[in-house]
């Protein structure tokens, strides 16, 4: 995938020991704030990729990313897939969520982007994808085996995909705090794109 899509940020090799958490379709406001305490735990910053119509309507969690000290990235406004989106309705899209979220950072949802739209948004972003998902909003997968796909995958320079979503945060919750709690022992840090 990544010769398919050069000029992508699959990890970020060659930071030593960071990994680099990043969590999709925030904010959520009890998970997200949730998410946020944990990350103050273990002194772990992350990078959050939020839709625009969820930073509209809760403007104060976004507040409380960057307050926080994390960096945002453009998650489009209303979750459309590339692949199935027309061009300009895509790029309106993510202008739209551009008016509500400050960031050179753009993440696809679903990872789904076309060669044209990549062409046209590389002038504007740095398009970042991910080489370990966490499978946190999938049911079908246990958390046991979520965090342990997580820790076998995960190596320095990892971009790890988490999800502040209803959907996700049964599996998050325990996931999330494992997962700080196994890196930091082995002396990674957690740090924003």
């Amino acid at each position: 995938m990544k010769r398919l899509y050069p000029g992508i940020v699959w990890d970020k090799r060659g930071d030593g020991k960071s990994l680099y958490l990043t969590f999709d379709d925030g904010p959520t406001p009890a998970v997200t704030e949730h998410v946020l305490d944990i990350l103050d735990q273990y002194k772990a910053k992350a990078t959050f990729f939020c839709l625009g119509r969820n930073v509209e309507r809760h403007r104060e969690v976004y507040q409380s990313i960057i307050d926080r000290g994390h960096s945002t990235g453009n998650h489009t406004y209303s979750h459309l897939k590339g692949w199935k989106s027309a061009d300009t309705e895509y790029f309106n899209d993510i202008g739209l969520a551009g008016q509500h979220i400050r960031s050179f950072l753009f993440r696809p949802p679903y990872g789904q982007i076309r060669r044209s739209q990549i062409r046209y948004l590389k002038e504007k972003y740095r398009i970042v994808l991910w080489d370990v998902m966490s499978h946190d909003y999938n049911h079908r997968i246990s958390k046991e085996r979520s965090l342990r796909a997580v820790l076998r995958y995960a190596r320095e320079g990892s971009i790890i995909v988490f999800h502040d979503s209803e959907k996700a945060w049964n599996k998050l919750q325990f996931i999330l705090p494992r997962l700080l709690e196994y890196f930091s022992a082995k002396g990674f840090t957690f740090e924003v794109i």
